[in-house]
């Protein structure tokens, strides 16, 4: 059985694959319905649905490339079913980048690790 931290960590390396592959709606399954992300520039997308088709546009942007997400630490609560991800994060467009810090909120839903909320801060770009 795979630790929840690397399974964390796992899955964060999925999204940013389909990231880079612009895959927007293969991202969903990785986002409760109920997500909430606020983004480096403190707007915020409200479900699942709209934090889908938020990536859905930059990625019709033809000078966008991705998103990576670096985990630091992935911290568990003790009945195992939520954790806080924090890290760094960079944004690529074929003119600059973008960069800056983050956390995630994940919990445990059907087995399965989500993305519950996001908070992504531009601190650099």
């Amino acid at each position: 059985m795979t630790a929840p931290d690397d399974a964390i960590r796992a899955r964060r390396r999925l999204t940013n694959k389909l990231i880079a592959a612009h895959e927007a709606a293969r991202l969903k399954p990785f986002f409760a319905a109920d997500a909430r992300l606020i983004a480096g520039d403190g707007g915020l997308i409200l479900g699942a649905d709209q934090i889908i088709e938020a990536f859905a546009g930059q990625f019709r942007d033809p000078d966008f490339v991705d998103y990576v997400r670096t985990p630091e630490t992935v911290e568990l609560d003790a009945a195992g079913d939520r954790a806080a991800e924090t890290g760094r994060w960079v944004a690529h467009w074929k003119s600059g980048e973008m960069s800056g810090a983050y956390m995630a909120a994940w919990r445990k839903q059907t087995g399965q690790w989500v993305i519950e909320s996001e908070l992504f801060v531009t601190l650099a770009g």
